[in-house]
């Protein structure tokens, strides 16, 4: 299989506020549209989706739940699968 055209960021050499976690996934919770716009399959307009998303629903509690923003479904869930994860939101505090 051809390898994808993702490239996971090396978590030591980001900034200590990245959405990558420590095993290079990307937190759907946490990820700046420029970050979800570096995922297979997602583009500029998918990302803002995601972004909305989360703003008026919530954090997703889990990776499946990105299936509940337009655009993605399980295809899409199934390359991005190996990518991202669902952690704890960032404003966690409320």
């Amino acid at each position: 299989a051809p390898e994808s055209a993702f490239r996971p960021v090396d978590p030591a050499s980001t900034p200590e506020k990245s959405a990558f976690g420590i095993d290079g996934r990307l937190d759907l919770n946490r990820a700046s549209a420029d970050e979800l716009e570096g995922l297979p399959g997602i583009g500029p307009k998918t990302a803002q989706r995601i972004l909305e998303d989360r703003r008026v629903r919530g954090p997703f509690h889990k990776p499946k739940d990105l299936t509940r923003v337009k655009g993605i479904g399980p295809k899409t869930l199934e390359r991005l699968l190996p990518h991202i994860t669902a952690g704890a939101p960032r404003d966690s505090a409320r």
